[in-house]
């Protein structure tokens, strides 16, 4: 069965780092775009990174750049979403998801697997 894992959520004070995880079970990520979301209550769902690992191209949202990096390791079939100086408003719960193909990251991919999401909150 096709699952993603998300794991690294927490709390944590304005200013700090989290790292979270997402794990692809019962498939590889090989030519597969992956990409972190998040959904904040009452707000859109917001995609904040992805990554290609057709081509290693990656994509992030303006309200994350220079503070986020995604990252992956294609051995134990996990992508990373390292978030520093992280702010009030990047409090949400964050899903990873994935769709098969030999395309570059970006906003406008359709995918096809989602997890179950993992609650970041920043508060002092």
């Amino acid at each position: 069965q096709v699952q993603l894992v998300e794991s690294g959520g927490g709390v944590v004070q304005p200013g700090g780092s989290l790292r979270l995880s997402c794990h692809a079970a019962g498939f590889t990520i090989d030519y597969y775009v992956v990409g972190w979301f998040r959904q904040a209550p009452g707000k859109e769902r917001e995609e904040v990174a992805s990554i290609s690992t057709f081509d290693d191209s990656t994509y992030y949202a303006d309200s994350v750049k220079g503070r986020f990096t995604i990252s992956r390791h294609n051995k134990y079939y996990t992508v990373y979403l390292q978030m520093d100086n992280l702010k009030f408003e990047d409090t949400a719960v964050y899903y990873c998801a994935a769709v098969e193909g030999l395309v570059p990251a970006g906003p406008d991919v359709d995918y096809s697997v989602w997890g179950q999401g993992t609650q970041v909150t920043v508060s002092s």
